[in-house]
């Protein structure tokens, strides 16, 4: 069986509290031709709210979302009553209102309030969905923490998991967030584990499809990930880059998908105001 934090069971309680009504799936996902059911997913790194220029802005950051006219995505640094930087708001909270969309949090570090009484300060990725999250789980990878003087690798919460049901297709969204330093060696570590769970979870739901959204700290090419590619596509591999958004020269935002899951199309938006990334968005078919 796949790891778990000890957080899951306050994960899923916090999904099925922040589920937010809206109406009909959308559109997109009416019909994907042959028997499949299209999709419209993204990846973006929201920079915990800022822009290039360091000023928080949600409402810039909601309207970049709503212009991707995305059925699921995921969130990397994502702040919920984090610090100032973000006004200590619930980030993927308010990001899902202003957007109508249900939303699913998987923190990777839940701190104590600074203030006996006030809520945890904690800080990961998000999925944001139109679809209702049947199930999460916030799973342990490898990491290096930065929130310790003197951290070692160990495993450690955000690498977050929701299942979907896309017009009867089962599908399994996850939205990681690798480590971002030189040094690949965690990253190693982390893919590992990304493959590990993801095999169990696929085993644990049969015929369910698979996608993989994040920000992986490294080019395609780059030795670290080539095991992720021996299960996953890489569904933009002509999109351009994604890093830094004012002008982007790195591509290490991703969209990947599973068996089953077919790629339409990929691009890059030309976003370059609401975060230090751009987003990433693919039209996929999912197999029934």
């Amino acid at each position: 069986m796949p790891i778990r934090s000890r957080a899951l069971t306050q994960l899923t309680l916090s999904a099925a509290l922040l589920t937010l009504a809206v109406g009909s799936p959308p559109a997109s996902a009416a019909s994907g031709g042959h028997g499949a059911a299209a999709l419209r997913i993204a990846t973006y790194n929201i920079h915990a709210g800022s822009g290039m220029d360091n000023v928080f802005d949600l409402d810039r950051q909601a309207a970049a979302l709503r212009a991707l006219h995305a059925d699921v995505i995921g969130l990397q640094e994502v702040d919920v009553h984090w610090d100032p930087r973000s006004q200590n708001l619930d980030v993927a909270r308010e990001l899902a209102k202003r957007l109508g969309m249900r939303v699913s949090f998987a923190p990777i570090y839940s701190l104590d309030p600074q203030a006996a009484g006030g809520p945890r300060r904690e800080y990961g990725v998000a999925v944001l969905s139109r679809y209702p999250v049947r199930a999460a789980a916030n799973h342990e990878i490898t990491r290096l923490s930065t929130q310790d003087p003197n951290p070692v690798p160990a495993p450690a919460p955000g690498f977050g998991e929701v299942t979907l049901k896309v017009r009867g297709v089962p599908l399994q969204v996850f939205v990681t967030h690798l480590d971002y330093r030189a040094d690949p060696s965690v990253r190693v570590a982390q893919v590992a584990d990304t493959r590990r769970i993801m095999a169990a979870e696929r085993r644990a739901v049969p015929g369910a499809r698979q996608v993989l959204l994040g920000d992986f700290n490294a080019a395609p090419s780059a030795p670290e990930l080539a095991p992720l590619w021996k299960e996953l596509t890489d569904a933009g591999p002509a999109s351009g880059g994604s890093y830094p958004a004012d002008a982007p020269v790195q591509r290490i935002d991703y969209v990947a998908v599973g068996e089953g899951v077919r790629v339409r199309s990929a691009v890059v938006p030309d976003e370059a105001a609401a975060s230090d990334h751009r987003p990433v968005v693919a039209e996929v078919a999912l197999r029934r």
